[in-house]
């Protein structure tokens, strides 16, 4: 895909954030390796089931531009360090959109299915990324741990969502990117956490980015 196109298909996402709404602009080498997945997930989607987003364009709004809203967000210095793990990374979102915002992360994709994670390990292999890695299995047998669980959109959403505060550090943060019928579900699942107002995805009415933090003083309180 030509990357004057896929600078106009994700301006939206990258408009502005809760931290301000000074434009920002992707790098050449950022785009580059856009314009790369995106050609690799077109011709691996044809061959096994990533994601049945076919379009180009919808590709590069959907799973690039929601996935980038979520790491502005997460994080708005894209120099920070931190550990992040992705649970149920799929064809790779939002985790690798987020490693190419904040390229110090390290960031880990946790994936039960073997063809999606030798695909997962393709696109960490073309892209020459470094501190990027795939656990092949379930978030429950994961044994490490992230300052940033990510989620978005998986099955079994009530089911993985313990697994997934699970797996954060003390005062580590959860990040979701889900339906806003799943909000309630998401606050109910661990109550020491401090939720931050739910952000509206761009060109979406009903999928939103919730962003929580453990509150650990609150967390030793209760056990």
């Amino acid at each position: 895909m030509e990357l004057a196109r896929i600078v106009a298909l994700l301006e939206p996402f990258l408009r502005g954030t809760a931290y301000g709404d000074t434009p920002v602009e992707l790098s050449q080498q950022q785009l580059s390796s856009i314009s790369i997945y995106i050609d690799v997930l077109l011709k691996w989607n044809a061959k096994i089931n990533l994601t049945a987003i076919r379009d180009p364009d919808e590709i590069v709004t959907r799973h690039f531009g929601e996935s980038l809203f979520a790491a502005r967000h997460i994080f708005p210095q894209a120099s920070v360090k931190a550990d992040v793990v992705d649970i149920g990374s799929g064809a790779g979102f939002p985790g690798l959109p987020i490693k190419l915002w904040a390229p110090n992360i390290k960031l880990t994709m946790i994936e039960s299915n073997a063809k999606k994670s030798t695909f997962l390990r393709e696109v960490i292999r073309l892209l020459a990324l470094e501190n990027a890695s795939v656990f092949t299995g379930r978030a429950e047998a994961f044994r490490g741990f992230g300052d940033v669980v990510t989620l978005r959109a998986v099955e079994r959403f009530e089911t993985v969502l313990p697994a997934a505060f699970n797996l954060l550090k003390p005062e580590g943060t959860i990040s979701l990117l889900i339906g806003e019928d799943k909000t309630s579900a998401a606050k109910m699942a661990r109550q020491s956490v401090q939720w931050r107002t739910a952000v509206p995805l761009p060109n979406s009415q009903k999928r939103i980015l919730l962003l929580g933090t453990v509150n650990q003083r609150s967390q030793s309180s209760n056990t």
